[in-house]
This record gives structure tokens, C-alpha cells and sequence, in this order.
């Protein structure tokens, strides 16, 4: 980093400490760490952001807010989070979900059930591309088994949290692999293949020992599973497509029309049943894409009065590598997803940052895009006020903390990934210029 660059000004990160102070402050308070909304903790952090640097008038920086949050690749983030709850929405609506869960359980040896759960979890959350989703429909699957085998409920839930954090670390269309591809600029598939071949062992693992945790147990829950070929193809449709690097809008805008046929044809819904389930979607995405515009605007406003430059110069002073670049990053993400208890906010409100640093330390844009989903997602996995460990333990009427100590998947997945930042793996030589674009 070249250090003949602006020391910056601390007082600029002032919103991000108003912000940490009111969600975690509430949520110490109240005990609910949801009890206070995360739009309008934002939206109060912001306003103080107005109040910093007095030598420029309040115009200007509505201005620089507006720019922040009308950023082209927010905007083109905005759109393909709209389309990705659209085809979860519709998909959804069809009776994708129940075949696609079904299939997977059919097909399931009796004595791999827990180590097999997982595997659908896997499955399951990178087709849908959302953890909560996929937990709020293995979950009760699980308590079933749990129920005919024997197995500690703790255990099979941390197998189907796990499952789903895989997917929400991996799916092409999960808000947080958007999020981090649209802010370091590159293709998703290429994201993919580094993120895969980083977390691919953890799950290898995960699957030996749930399968060695588990052969004693015996019993077999009801095999009565029915299901539709025809109703898992639109996710076939998505994730194939994604792997082989299809657009991203062109990927979802199919699935939602594929889906839609799908559905019209075996009656789940008539075409305004569709057309709700398409604005149903989207609005599910609302808030995320206001919080997403809010992050934006006061970001721009940080840097505007000087506070990403006093970032850098703090932390760039203590990277002396590649791999400290690397380090960097992934703690910056981490910290911001243990105080917020959303790994999309956390990318979103650390992906400018790191940005900067993948480009003056020569981070593949991959590479970093892996970093800030990765080190998101595993906190996001284990922190037991979030909302993948509140659903499960909802579900089965204990605590987070009965379930922390079976989550194999996401603390295997940390270590995956300081083993990938100390040993530079996986090997990535798609190095862009730093005036290289983000990729449309």
C-alpha cells in the first residue's frame, strides 16, 4: 500500500460503531439479538455519517450517498436478488421443495441416515440457495428421524445446519455468493471452483464422521416419501447451468419460466397463482435489497470523510503479503458477521474494503469473493443468536448450544480456510489488472 496516501480520519467509522452498538446492544438487552431491525439500525448509523466532515455542506453528501447507493453493481446486485426470489418463490409454489427433499430421503441406505441428511442438506441448500430455507425443511425430517432411531436430535440438526451452510456458501443463486461476486468483480463460476476446492475436504470429513458417530444406531424412519421427477428439474435447470457458467440472469429468468410451466401444467397454481408466487418472491427480497442500498450509500460516505483510507492504513501497516492480505480480509468479514448475524450484511459492509486490499495485494478476485463467503458463512453457522441456529433449535425445542458442538461442517470449513490462506490453495492464476471491470 503505498503509504504516501491520506492517513484518513477514524471519526469517519463512527456509524459503524453507532450501528454495532445498537444491534448488539439491543440484543444484549432484550436478549434477542433480532429484537432490533437491521434496516433501521442502518438508517440511524447513516444519519451520523451527514454529521461528520464540516467542510462539506449536507448536498453534497446526499449526493455521495445517492452515488454509494446507486452504484451500478449494487443496482445490478438489486436485480439479481429480485430474480433469485422469484425462483425460490415459484419453485417453491410448485412443490419443488417437498420433491426435491423426498427424492433425496428415498434413495437414503438406512444406516448412512444422518451422514445422507447432510448430504441433502448439501444438496438441497445449493439448489435453493438459502440456509434457513433448507433448514426449516430438513429440520422436521430430521426430529422424525431422530424420533424412530434414537440419534440425539442435537446431532442430526447439526448435520442439517451444516448442510445448509454448504450451500449457502456455494449456491450461484444465494444472496451471499451475489454479494461477494458482484463486489470483487468476477464470474461466478469461477468463485465456484476456488470455493469448492477450499471447502471440499470439510465436507468429505463431515461425512466420515457422522457416518462413524452414527453406526451403532439402528431403526428406520417411514420410507412413504413421494415425489415428482418433473418438479426437481428447475433446480437441475439452475445448477447445472450455473456450473457450466451460464448468465446469471439468463440462469434465473429460465428457472422461474421452466418452473412456472412446471406448475401451471400439473395444476400447483393458475397464472395468477404464478404471478403472486413471482411478486411474492421479489418481496421477500425487499428488505435485503433496502439494507443492501443503505450499506452502499453510508459506505461512500465513510470513504467520502475519510474513514476506508484510515482502514487501509491501519490494516494494510500490519499485511506484509499476499497472505496477510488474505488473513485480512477473511477477519474483516468475520468480525462484521459476528456483530451483525448475517453473513449477506457482513459481505456487503466489508466487500469495498477488501476490494482495495485483494487489488493492491494481487488477490484473485476469486479468490477474495471465496474468502469473504467462506469466513461469513462459517460464523454465521456457529454464532448461536443467528438466525440458522435459532430455526433449528426452534424446531426442536432446545437450545442453540445443545447444537454448537455437533456443527462438524462449519468449523471444519474454518479450518479449510486458514488452511487455504497459509498454504495458497487452491492455485489461481486468473489475476485481473486493478483497472480490470467487475464482471456483468
Amino acid at each position: 500500500m503505498n503509504n504516501s496516501k491520506t492517513k484518513g480520519n477514524a471519526l469517519a467509522l463512527l456509524p459503524l460503531g453507532v450501528f454495532l452498538l445498537l444491534f448488539i446492544g439491543s440484543g444484549i438487552i432484550s436478549r434477542d439479538f433480532y429484537k432490533m431491525p437491521v434496516l433501521v439500525a442502518f438508517i440511524i448509523s447513516t444519519s451520523t455519517a451527514f454529521l461528520i466532515n464540516k467542510r462539506a455542506d449536507f448536498s453534497t453528501k446526499l449526493e455521495v450517498f445517492c452515488k454509494g447507493g446507486g452504484n451500478k453493481d449494487i443496482i445490478l446486485m438489486l436485480m439479481i436478488f429480485l430474480f433469485a426470489g422469484s425462483f425460490s418463490s415459484v419453485a417453491k409454489s410448485m412443490g419443488g421443495v417437498d420433491s426435491i427433499v423426498n427424492l433425496g430421503l428415498s434413495i437414503l441406505p438406512a444406516n448412512l441416515l444422518v451422514s445422507g441428511l447432510f448430504i441433502i442438506g448439501c444438496f438441497i441448500s445449493i439448489s435453493m440457495g438459502t440456509s434457513v430455507g433448507t433448514i426449516a425443511a430438513l429440520g422436521p425430517i430430521g426430529l422424525a428421524i431422530a424420533s424412530k432411531t434414537g440419534i440425539p436430535t442435537a446431532l442430526i440438526l447439526g448435520a442439517v445446519v451444516g448442510g445448509a451452510m454448504f450451500g449457502d456458501n456455494l449456491s450461484m443463486i444465494s444472496d451471499t455468493t451475489i454479494a461477494a461476486t458482484r463486489t470483487q468483480g468476477c464470474e461466478m463460476k469461477d468463485k465456484f471452483r476456488a470455493n469448492f476446492l477450499i471447502v471440499l475436504p470439510a465436507a468429505i470429513i463431515t461425512v466420515i464422521i457422522l457416518t462413524l458417530l452414527t453406526i451403532g444406531y439402528k431403526g428406520t424412519p417411514s420410507s412413504n416419501y413421494s415425489y415428482e421427477l418433473i418438479k426437481v428439474l428447475p433446480y437441475m435447470f439452475v445448477l447445472i447451468g450455473a456450473i457450466l457458467g451460464a448468465n446469471v440472469f439468463f440462469l434465473l429468468g429460465g428457472g422461474v419460466i421452466l418452473a412456472g410451466i412446471i406448475g401451471l401444467i400439473s395444476g400447483a397454481f393458475d397464472m395468477f397463482g404464478l404471478i403472486a408466487a413471482i411478486s411474492s418472491g421479489m418481496v421477500s427480497m425487499q428488505e435485503l435489497c433496502l439494507i443492501s442500498i443503505v450499506v452502499g450509500g453510508m459506505v461512500e460516505l465513510i470513504k467520502f470523510n475519510g474513514g476506508i483510507d484510515f482502514l487501509l492504513n491501519f490494516i494494510t501497516k500490519r499485511i506484509k503479503s499476499k497472505r496477510g492480505a488474505e488473513l485480512g480480509i477473511a477477519a474483516l468479514v468475520s468480525v462484521m458477521d459476528l456483530c451483525t448475524a448475517n453473513n449477506t450484511i457482513a459481505i456487503v459492509m466489508a466487500a469495498p474494503l477488501a476490494k482495495d486490499i485483494s487489488e493492491e495485494y494481487e488477490v484473485d478476485p476469486a479468490k477474495s469473493a471465496s474468502l469473504l463467503d467462506i469466513f461469513s458463512s462459517v460464523w454465521q453457522g456457529i454464532i448461536p443468536y443467528g438466525a440458522q441456529l435459532l430455526t433449528a433449535a426452534g424446531l426442536a425445542g432446545i437450545s442453540p448450544f445443545e447444537i454448537i458442538k455437533y456443527l462438524h461442517y462449519p468449523i471444519l470449513m474454518l479450518i479449510c480456510g486458514c488452511v487455504s490462506i497459509a498454504f495458497g490453495i487452491p492455485k489461481i492464476k486468473s489475476i485481473k489488472s486493478k483497472s480490470a471491470k467487475p464482471a456483468a
